[in-house]
Protein backbone atom coordinates (compact mmCIF):
# COMPACT_ATOMS: atom_id res chain seq x y z
CA UNK A 1 0.00 0.00 0.00
CA UNK A 2 0.93 3.30 -0.71
CA UNK A 3 0.32 7.05 0.97
CA UNK A 4 0.18 10.34 -1.24
CA UNK A 5 0.25 13.65 -0.16
CA UNK A 6 0.22 16.58 -3.05
CA UNK A 7 1.43 19.88 -2.49
CA UNK A 8 2.44 22.90 -3.99
CA UNK A 9 -1.25 24.36 -5.21
CA UNK A 10 -2.13 27.72 -4.75
CA UNK A 11 -3.26 30.91 -6.60
CA UNK A 12 -1.62 32.16 -9.22
CA UNK A 13 -1.96 34.58 -12.33
CA UNK A 14 -3.23 33.84 -15.75
CA UNK A 15 -0.03 32.77 -17.72
CA UNK A 16 1.81 32.22 -14.87
CA UNK A 17 3.12 28.64 -13.26
CA UNK A 18 3.38 26.27 -10.53
CA UNK A 19 4.63 22.88 -9.62
CA UNK A 20 2.80 20.41 -7.73
CA UNK A 21 4.51 17.54 -6.16
CA UNK A 22 3.14 13.99 -4.53
CA UNK A 23 5.06 12.51 -2.55
CA UNK A 24 4.67 8.82 -1.80
CA UNK A 25 5.21 6.86 1.53
CA UNK A 26 4.82 3.39 2.61
CA UNK A 27 5.35 0.86 -0.28
CA UNK A 28 8.07 2.57 -3.11
CA UNK A 29 6.18 5.08 -5.55
CA UNK A 30 8.76 3.11 -8.37
CA UNK A 31 5.75 0.12 -7.73
CA UNK A 32 3.40 2.15 -9.77
CA UNK A 33 1.70 4.24 -13.05
CA UNK A 34 1.14 7.61 -11.21
CA UNK A 35 -1.31 9.99 -12.35
CA UNK A 36 -2.79 13.73 -11.68
CA UNK A 37 -5.99 14.28 -12.22
CA UNK A 38 -8.23 17.70 -11.88
CA UNK A 39 -11.91 18.32 -10.70
CA UNK A 40 -13.67 21.59 -11.16
CA UNK A 41 -16.53 22.35 -9.39
CA UNK A 42 -19.62 20.71 -10.76
CA UNK A 43 -17.87 18.46 -13.11
CA UNK A 44 -16.09 14.85 -13.46
CA UNK A 45 -12.55 14.00 -12.02
CA UNK A 46 -10.41 14.05 -15.49
CA UNK A 47 -7.13 12.37 -15.68
CA UNK A 48 -4.79 15.04 -17.22
CA UNK A 49 -1.13 13.65 -17.67
CA UNK A 50 0.10 10.13 -16.56
CA UNK A 51 3.41 8.48 -16.27
CA UNK A 52 5.27 4.97 -16.48
CA UNK A 53 6.79 3.26 -13.43
CA UNK A 54 10.04 4.22 -14.65
CA UNK A 55 9.67 7.76 -16.03
CA UNK A 56 10.21 6.99 -19.19
CA UNK A 57 6.51 7.78 -20.89
CA UNK A 58 4.09 9.99 -20.07
CA UNK A 59 0.83 10.53 -21.60
CA UNK A 60 -1.17 13.82 -21.54
CA UNK A 61 -5.28 15.30 -21.94
CA UNK A 62 -5.27 17.71 -24.77
CA UNK A 63 -5.93 20.26 -22.89
CA UNK A 64 -2.96 20.27 -21.03
CA UNK A 65 -0.74 19.09 -23.59
CA UNK A 66 2.49 21.74 -24.33
CA UNK A 67 1.97 23.57 -20.96
CA UNK A 68 2.28 20.51 -18.59
CA UNK A 69 5.06 18.69 -17.72
CA UNK A 70 4.88 15.25 -15.22
CA UNK A 71 7.99 13.86 -13.98
CA UNK A 72 9.33 11.64 -11.04
CA UNK A 73 12.19 11.03 -8.99
CA UNK A 74 12.09 7.22 -7.51
CA UNK A 75 15.05 8.13 -5.36
CA UNK A 76 12.94 10.50 -3.64
CA UNK A 77 9.38 8.97 -4.14
CA UNK A 78 8.28 12.04 -5.82
CA UNK A 79 6.15 12.87 -8.52
CA UNK A 80 5.93 16.34 -10.10
CA UNK A 81 3.73 17.98 -12.57
CA UNK A 82 5.04 21.10 -13.80
CA UNK A 83 2.27 23.49 -14.89
CA UNK A 84 3.73 26.44 -17.10
CA UNK A 85 0.86 29.08 -18.98
CA UNK A 86 -1.63 28.38 -16.77
CA UNK A 87 -5.13 29.46 -17.99
CA UNK A 88 -8.75 30.37 -15.45
CA UNK A 89 -10.09 26.91 -16.88
CA UNK A 90 -6.92 25.20 -14.92
CA UNK A 91 -8.64 25.93 -11.93
CA UNK A 92 -9.32 22.48 -9.91
CA UNK A 93 -8.64 20.43 -7.05
CA UNK A 94 -5.65 18.51 -8.40
CA UNK A 95 -5.18 14.76 -7.48
CA UNK A 96 -2.34 12.71 -7.21
CA UNK A 97 -2.92 8.86 -7.87
CA UNK A 98 -0.99 5.69 -8.06
CA UNK A 99 -2.05 2.18 -10.09
CA UNK A 100 -0.35 -1.09 -9.66
CA UNK A 101 -1.30 -1.27 -13.57
CA UNK A 102 0.96 -1.27 -16.09
CA UNK A 103 0.95 2.33 -17.83
CA UNK A 104 -0.68 2.08 -20.77
CA UNK A 105 -5.02 2.44 -21.18
CA UNK A 106 -5.83 3.72 -17.63
CA UNK A 107 -8.91 5.42 -16.81
CA UNK A 108 -10.00 6.56 -13.78
CA UNK A 109 -11.05 3.57 -12.15
CA UNK A 110 -7.69 1.70 -12.85
CA UNK A 111 -5.84 3.36 -9.97
CA UNK A 112 -6.11 2.34 -6.66
CA UNK A 113 -4.66 5.25 -4.19
CA UNK A 114 -5.55 8.86 -4.15
CA UNK A 115 -4.68 11.82 -2.29
CA UNK A 116 -6.44 14.14 -0.61
CA UNK A 117 -6.26 16.83 -3.27
CA UNK A 118 -4.23 20.43 -3.84
CA UNK A 119 -6.56 23.56 -5.04
CA UNK A 120 -5.07 25.49 -7.63
CA UNK A 121 -6.85 28.68 -8.56
CA UNK A 122 -5.98 30.69 -11.57
CA UNK A 123 -7.14 34.15 -11.82
CA UNK A 124 -7.87 35.55 -15.12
Amino acid sequence: QVQLVESGGGLVQAGGSLRLSCAASGRTSSSYTMGWFRQAPEKERDLIAAISRNGRSTAYADSVKGRFALSRDNAKNTVYLQMNSLKHEDTAVYYCAASVRPFYGLGIKDYDYWGQGTQVTVSS
